[in-house]
């Protein structure tokens, strides 16, 4: 995502900020289901590999993170944790809107060498940031979609939520567009990628939006199952 000056106010993130600095302050992170995986023995990765496109904003490119350590990076190593022979293509853009992941889709998709299986969507974030009218991101996200089931993708469409501070009428219309498209198309939907974060102001960058890595295992590991769930199974 790139960020003005409404994500200092807007960010449901930076909204958890307020509210921990006006309590107690934040419980100590727990262990994240990534590092507890990492500690049991890995299972034999098995079955042809399964490709995987990874379609999103900063929160896939790995803002303020070292290379290997962004969300579709963490998440591969858990699902081929788990056995499952995954290769994922990070087109995670700083910055992007639905508009713009609608809009290098198709490029996207040509230049796998290989045609994805499975979708990991996180568009959005940027169109509520920008109070762009929440139509604009439903037609775009329904477009995504559309075109990834016309090419028998199957989708994860990881949610955002709108602030409060934005409207009862804005945040109402924004919050209904994923569980409607996910009803739609037949995509596993997360509701809030980010609601493992509420209240955790350790496990974000100084910047209070973009996880740190500890933050990344935790998003990694309270969504692996439903990726993993998502996978399609080998035929025969």
């Amino acid at each position: 995502m790139k960020w003005n000056w409404l994500a200092q106010v807007a960010t449901p993130v930076a909204l958890a900020f307020v509210l921990g600095a006006c309590g107690q302050g934040a419980p100590a992170p727990a262990p994240t289901e990534f590092a507890a995986a990492k500690a049991l023995p890995e299972l034999p990765v098995m079955g042809p590999q399964v490709q995987v496109l990874a379609l999103g904003d900063s929160l896939f490119a790995g803002y303020g993170l070292e290379p290997g350590e962004s969300y579709p990076a963490r998440l591969e190593a858990a699902l081929r944790a788990r056995g499952i022979n995954a290769q994922i293509m990070n087109a995670g853009v700083s910055g992007d809107t639905t508009a713009g992941g609608l809009q290098r889709l198709d490029f996207t998709l040509s230049s796998m060498k290989t045609p994805p299986a499975l979708a990991i969507i996180s568009l959005g974030g940027n169109d509520m940031l920008r109070a762009l009218p929440p139509e604009q991101t439903r037609q775009n996200l329904d477009a995504i979609l559309t075109t990834l089931g016309q090419r028998k993708v199957k989708v994860v469409l990881l949610g955002m939520l709108s602030p409060p501070n934005l409207g009862t009428d804005y945040r109402k219309e924004f919050d209904a567009i994923y569980p409607a498209l996910a009803k739609k198309h037949g995509a596993t939907l997360v509701p809030f990628f980010l609601q493992p974060l509420m209240d955790k102001p350790d496990l974000i960058q100084a910047d209070r939006i973009h996880p740190t890595l500890p933050g990344i295992d935790l998003l990694v590991g309270s969504t692996v199952e439903q990726v993993a769930g998502a996978v399609p199974k080998p035929k025969g």
